[in-house]
């Protein structure tokens, strides 16, 4: 470079090494000499393998953060629950619009670079709520791919052009149910990025029978598998009926991996066994449902576990990555694994050994009164930390944001108590708390280097019921009603009435919206949240249409003469799930005593809870001269080494900076629509950027699909 030539070598050796390191972005072309750099760049789902949010930026700190603005926007175009984390590659931001496209961005000024329309490849339903990509490239940094998940396949694409990759798999995709069962391709989706480990691939998924799998980058041949349900002779098998792996379901780890890359270990976080709310027909313990798993990346071999609820019978799935961390415990470093829970339990192992850094105790659960039902009579809970939320709402916990809501919260508890944190389901209303949302959400804690937690908490009570599939005067229900009710009225309602806030629309009278055959389309390959029931025996799914559209069970239409039904080989359990209802006052607020969202940091190295604070608030509470509140939040925060936790989530569409030593707020500012996402951090041309996705959607809220980038003043 000519004004380095020009330099002397005494005096300039210092300041071009400096310029170097700030300015990375600008050294040599975007894609040729610059690789993905971490402190520079955002080029993992959730800022790093680790799953720590952690970055090391420090430019935006304490004493600046208050002059942040909106240095660029970008509108996406689409609608939707825009949950992306975007990840930032020397200089260019990768991101997945709320209908699944990719779309690669000039990461200093907002501009379009290249924009992949999955409708072009394979043209119908492509799910939403898509979290991240993942971005790979070899060791020379000659290779890079992205990958990403739409409906029921995987793609790989070229980060430079945004081109699909045709050598992958069968002509630039693989179907994500591969190698699932030996009979048939499950329908599968991909709503969290999973983790690359060498030149290997390390998913999760939705749907289908559990399993975490490893698929070759470059071919996306499978390279290996480790089954969540057991198999004879496995580890877990006598813990679900015999033989439990050949039509269970469920257990699909969708909330993502953490990968210790030294050591060759990823850490997995399972779902719940389905149905998720009556076991019935999965009595036992049920591994490795609701499970921390520690694997050898190379090969799937599992090393350790810990099984964080048994018998889950309260959709208690793991909801966050595992974050990795090191803590002085105990006046030695421990490399530490932490896993959050939907209770607002926070579970902390040796990530080598697996073994607890503070004792966990198994404590006593209710028993079930419904039939065939063998809940699990004790639960395990962490001695340290203390719970970071409420753990059972009591008359103590009643509404006081008005006289109204008081007395009517008050009156409805005593008729629907609350039972803790593992109530089981019953034919009686009882109140949810801790939540069907959490407690910890998809978006996860963060973790600095001095072993400092920080996580966002809802504390949102819901309703939970059971239902008979059989009507009160003991007749049966017709078998279409009844699988509607074990397959679909957990979302939709048992009155098909919806839950919008939810975002389960109603069915009442769809038939006037939508054709027959469109909605016969939806119900085998699924659509936005709703899962694919293509396992579903053809006249099962038939059944449930005639009910949801008025025919009655079996109508004329539907039959042949001679014809003889298949063999129902998936019966509906005698008990269903009366579908998910927050339990809100008059005014729409939540039916409990403030706080309704908390921001939390823990000090991992004590197990001790180092600060909680309100997380939003509501400008007509506020104007009423109620304190803050904080909100439903959904979207995880991020830390940096300039003091600061980033975060959105909030259902006030404001993006906050918090003193990370004091949870004190030190900036925020408006977003178009809810930042239902975790921010990302970065630097182009020597300043640091901080961007969220905002989509809204969430707690009945607004929605787009804006991206939105802060940054210092240039003049700073």
């Amino acid at each position: 470079m000519e004004w380095l030539r020009a330099m002397s070598i005494t005096s300039s050796r210092v300041f071009a090494l400096l310029w170097v390191c700030t300015n990375w972005a600008l050294v040599g072309n975007l894609w040729g000499e610059v690789s993905a750099r971490s402190d520079l760049d955002w080029p993992t789902y959730l800022g790093n393998k680790r799953r720590s949010l952690y970055s090391p930026l420090q430019q935006i700190n304490r004493t600046n953060v208050a002059r942040l603005q909106v240095a660029w926007s970008y509108d996406t175009g689409d609608k939707g629950e825009y949950q992306a984390n975007n990840l930032i590659v020397g200089g260019v931001l990768f991101t997945a619009s709320p209908a699944r496209k990719v779309i690669a961005l000039d990461a200093a000024n907002g501009k379009e670079l290249w924009r992949w329309d999955p409708q072009q490849e394979r043209p119908g339903g492509v799910g939403w709520r898509q979290r991240g990509l993942v971005f790979w490239q070899n060791e020379t940094g000659g290779e890079r791919r992205l990958f990403t998940g739409v409906g029921n396949y995987l793609y790989a694409l070229d980060p430079k052009s945004g081109q699909i990759i045709r050598g992958f798999g069968q002509n630039g995709s693989i179907h994500l149910g591969t190698g699932l069962t030996a009979e048939g391709t499950p329908s599968v989706g991909l709503n969290t990025p999973g983790i690359t480990y060498r030149d290997t691939l390390i998913i999760g998924g939705v749907g289908g029978p559990g399993a975490v799998r490893a698929f070759d980058v470059r071919t996306g041949q499978l390279r290996w598998i480790f089954h969540l349900i057991p198999r004879p002779g496995e580890v877990g098998y006598e813990t679900w009926p015999a033989d439990a792996y050949k039509t269970a379901t469920g257990l699909m780890p969708w909330c993502g991996q953490a990968l210790d890359e030294e050591r060759g270990i990823v850490y997995v976080a399972t779902k719940t066994a389905e149905p998720d709310f009556f076991g019935g027909k999965r009595h036992g313990k049920n591994l490795f449902a609701n499970c921390l798993i520690a694997l050898e990346a190379a090969t799937g071999k599992r090393l350790w576990h810990y099984q964080i609820v048994h018998h889950d019978l309260l959709d208690k799935d793991l909801p966050c990555p595992p974050v990795l961390l090191t803590v002085n415990h105990n006046g030695h470093q421990v490399d530490a694994v932490a896993q959050g829970t939907k209770h607002g339990r926070l579970f902390v192992f040796d990530r080598v050994t697996g073994e607890p850094l503070w004792p966990i105790e198994e404590k006593p659960a209710p028993a079930s009164s419904l039939r065939d039902e063998e809940s699990w009579p004790t639960q395990p809970m962490p001695s340290k930390p203390a719970p970071l939320m409420r753990q059972q709402y009591t008359e103590a916990d009643v509404s006081n944001i008005s006289p109204e809501a008081h007395s009517n919260s008050l009156e409805r508890l005593r008729v629907s108590p609350n039972f803790g944190p593992f109530p089981t389901p019953s034919l009686q209303e009882t109140v949810m708390f801790p939540g069907f949302d959490g407690g910890m959400e998809w978006g996860g804690g963060a973790a600095d280097p001095q072993g400092i937690y920080y996580v966002n908490i809802n504390e949102m009570p819901w309703l939970l019921q059971m239902v008979e599939t059989r009507r009160s005067d003991g007749s049966s229900v017709p078998k279409g009603e009844q699988d509607y009710m074990a397959f679909c009225a957990p979302c939709h309602g048992i009155d098909r009435a919806g839950n919008l806030l939810s975002g389960f629309p109603t069915l009442i009278d769809v038939g006037s919206r939508k054709p027959r055959e469109q909605l016969a389309a939806i119900l085998r390959q699924g659509n936005g949240r709703m899962p694919a029931f293509d396992a579903l025996p053809e006249n099962q799914r038939n059944g449930i249409l005639d009910y949801v559209l008025g025919l009655g069970q079996g109508s004329a239409s539907r039959r042949e003469e001679g014809v003889v039904a298949p063999i129902d080989t998936n019966p509906a359990p005698p008990y269903t799930f009366s579908g998910f209802k927050r339990w809100l006052d008059a005014e729409g607020y939540p039916a409990i005593k403030p706080p309704w969202g908390t921001l939390n940091a823990v000090d991992l190295n004590t197990g001790e809870i180092k600060w909680t604070v309100p997380l939003g608030e509501y400008a007509k509470l506020k104007a009423r001269g109620i304190p803050p509140t904080g909100t439903e939040n959904y979207g995880g925060p991020v830390v940096t080494a300039g003091g600061l936790i980033f975060i959105g989530a909030t259902a006030d569409e404001t993006m906050r900076a918090f003193d990370s030593d004091t949870g004190k707020i030190l900036w925020q500012a408006a977003l178009p629509f809810g930042g239902n996402a975790t921010p990302s951090t970065y630097t182009v041309n020597g300043r640091q950027y901080v961007v969220i996705s905002a989509g809204g959607g969430k707690s009945g809220r607004p929605s787009g699909g804006q991206i939105v980038a802060f940054a210092l003043p240039e003049s700073d």
